[in-house]
Formats: C-alpha cells, sequence, structure tokens
C-alpha cells in the first residue's frame, strides 16, 4: 500500500542507527549494503529520501549506473548478524544475499530489488546526485570520518515513488 512518503519515518530513524539495507542491483548482480546515514524530506515538492555512499564501495558503481535503489528497513533491533555482514563484507567478494539467506523480492515500482526480510521498504528514484566537495566541509568532520582524504560519499537524492510494509 503506498502511503505518503513518510509514514514509516520515525521506524526507519530509530532503527537506522543500528543499520538499514541500501539495495541496487538486478538479479546475481543485487546488492544489499548497510547504511547508518540517511535523510527524509521534500525537496522539489516531492517526498525525497538521500543516501551517501562512498566512491570505494562496490555499491557505488551499481548505483552510478542505475536511476532508483531501495531501503529496507528491518524491525528495530532485528536482523543484525545480516546487517553487520552487508556492512563489513562486499559484494565484489561476496553474494550478500546467499551468504547471509536474505531473500531477494522484486520491488514494486522500480526494477531494483528489496530485503524480503525488512519490515517496511522505499523505493526510490534518483532525481539529484552530488560529490562531496572536501573545502566545504568542517574540519572536525573531515578528521573524524575520512581519514583516507580521497574516499568521500556521493549523496543520492531519491524520490520515494513507493513505501509500504513487507
Amino acid at each position: 500500500m503506498m502511503m505518503n512518503g513518510f509514514d514509516m519515518i520515525p521506524e526507519m530513524m530509530k532503527q537506522l542507527p543500528k543499520g538499514v539495507f541500501l539495495t541496487v542491483g538486478k538479479g546475481e548482480e543485487a546488492n544489499p549494503m548497510t547504511i547508518g546515514w540517511a535523510l527524509s524530506g521534500i525537496i522539489w515538492g516531492k517526498p525525497v529520501m538521500m543516501v551517501a555512499v562512498r566512491y570505494s564501495r562496490h555499491t557505488y558503481g551499481l548505483m552510478d549506473k542505475t536511476e532508483t535503489f531501495t531501503v529496507s528497513v528491518p524491525q528495530f533491533g532485528e536482523l543484525q548478524k545480516e546487517l553487520n555482514f552487508c556492512g563489513t563484507k562486499s559484494g565484489r567478494d561476496f553474494d550478500k544475499f546467499a551468504e547471509t539467506d536474505l531473500t531477494p523480492q522484486p520491488a514494486k515500482s522500480v526494477e531494483q530489488m528489496v530485503v524480503k526480510e525488512a519490515k517496511y521498504h522505499y523505493e526510490c528514484k534518483v532525481i539529484y546526485r552530488q560529490s562531496m566537495d572536501p573545502a566545504n566541509l568542517d574540519e572536525g568532520i573531515k578528521e573524524k570520518f575520512y581519514e583516507s582524504k580521497h574516499d568521500y560519499h556521493v549523496f543520492f537524492i531519491g524520490e520515494i515513488v513507493n513505501e509500504y510494509e513487507g
């Protein structure tokens, strides 16, 4: 059931520090990556979700080739072992769905997968992408989060085109 783009945000924000799944890729290329940072709001009159992916991540290469992505949010505190695996292992080296016994399920509105075992799903269409400009970043954040001065994030803003409980 399509909601209004924000009905599940409180549950997502509660779970986000423990991790949620950003999934991109189709078929055997589908890759769930754990993220702990995201924003949601209204931009250009649209409900949106912004995710950040470092250049070095396998997921970045997949995101760079697509116009859609999904975010799957587990019930609070669940799937921690799977989130840990998907946040510490690369899709270059592992089939994360097979390794974790998570189930890739086709999304309803975009040509991507969602993590079936998660409780909530967001399907997003990329409407803007922007590379971080280190010159505009607070020095304290730079020191804390960017040991490698060349591995900054790219921000992807996706219009939420569908959200539902799985």
